[in-house]
């Protein structure tokens, strides 16, 4: 299989196969040659990550067993959470100041920024797992179904992990007239698993590391840029085909706005540049959940997402993702959201954590902590 990294310059787009009117290329400044965020490596058919990883083998799942056999944390909620509604009337009007997002549980997002509707790693499925019937189960329904949607724009994902991209999710929305005009944009290869849930290969644009695409709402005619930057953490729907297709995080840079959608990723010391280039970011989202020691390279938790955020500067504000819907790890369900409150604290960072369901106006420089999870 040929290796799809191609120039390290930043700043070369890939040509989008769907009409003009939906995404064009845009020119970008270089990044410099001595760079962390390059183009992604593949070495046969695995992408490589950014700093050397270790993922874990069978080795990790023989040191997991008996520390799940005696857990005692409440990882699952002891009593049902919600019930959370998504009123679909509110989408009617757009969002006053610009940016409005409303978060579904774990890193599930609609994020409406300055005129562009942009869905993120859509995940409806009742598990995070390949099988109906176990696997990670979801703490709550969905708040909005996913039949009134209001019309997307683009539909985003960072990697093709369970938790992440849901089967059924994609073969539903290929059918909703409200994905019917959307642009499908993933990290290289995942086009690939989503043509295989139906999802229309002419409307799917991949995006390598440091990558950039202009996309053109059809509704409203605003522009968003879209840019692929590189995370720490793998891919693999299966033991059999890990790395075989590329993972990302995003920066979304609209008229208005900026924003970082951080994705899975354990911490590394290309924070620090992505802040200085696509930055400064009004809103920066973090992963803090699913995380342990075990597996500090992959998922970095509220600590590791601290000292991101830090490392990037530490403007605007911080919102944590990654948690609240799945249990995906040994930690209490509300560890993540009560830890990075505490460091919040400690280091006067504002944090930007609405409650699942609720379509919510980000304000520069306001901060807000929903106490739901009490």
């Amino acid at each position: 299989m040929p290796n799809k990294s191609r120039n390290p310059e930043w700043g070369a787009l890939r040509q989008c196969t769907v009409p003009q009117s939906i995404a064009e290329p845009v020119s970008t400044d270089p990044l410099p040659a001595s760079s962390m965020l390059k183009r992604a490596v593949r070495l046969g058919r695995k992408f490589q990550n950014p700093v050397p990883t270790s993922v874990g083998d069978f080795s990790l799942i023989l040191k997991m067993i008996p520390l799940y056999l005696t857990n005692r944390e409440e990882r699952v909620p002891k009593r049902q959470l919600g019930p959370f509604v998504t009123s679909p009337d509110l989408y009617t009007r757009p969002p006053a100041s610009g940016l409005r997002i409303t978060w579904f549980g774990h890193s599930i997002l609609l994020v409406e920024i300055d005129g562009v509707r942009v869905l993120i790693d859509p995940v409806w499925d009742e598990r995070a797992s390949p099988m109906s019937w176990a696997g990670p189960k979801r703490f709550f329904p969905s708040p909005l179904p996913l039949e009134k949607l209001p019309e997307i724009d683009v539909i985003l994902f960072s990697h093709d992990h369970y938790d992440h991209m849901g089967e059924q999710t994609v073969r539903k929305l290929v059918t909703l007239p409200a994905a019917a005009r959307a642009q499908w944009i993933v990290p290289l290869e995942v086009s690939t698993v989503l043509r295989k849930f139906g999802a229309p290969a002419k409307r799917i644009l991949e995006l390598d590391w440091t990558e950039s695409t202009s996309i053109r709402s059809p509704r409203t005619g605003a522009s968003l840029t879209i840019t692929a930057i590189p995370s720490r953490h793998f891919s693999g729907r299966s033991l059999r085909n890990r790395f075989e297709t590329l993972w990302a995080s995003y920066a979304l840079k609209g008229g208005e706005h900026n924003v970082y959608y951080g994705a899975d990723s354990g911490y590394w010391d290309g924070y620090a540049e992505i802040g200085q280039h696509y930055g400064p970011f009004d809103l920066t989202m973090l992963e803090i959940g699913a995380w342990n020691q075990l597996w500090e390279q992959i998922h970095m938790g509220p600590d590791g997402a601290m000292r991101a955020f830090e490392a990037m500067g530490a403007r605007g504000l911080l919102m944590p993702i990654h948690w609240g819907l799945f249990d995906l790890a040994l930690h209490a369900w509300r560890t993540p959201i009560e830890r990075i409150t505490e460091l919040a604290d400690e280091r006067g960072i504002q944090l930007w954590s609405p409650p699942p369901g609720a379509p919510t106006e980000c304000e520069k420089g306001v901060e807000l902590r929903s106490s739901w999870w009490r």
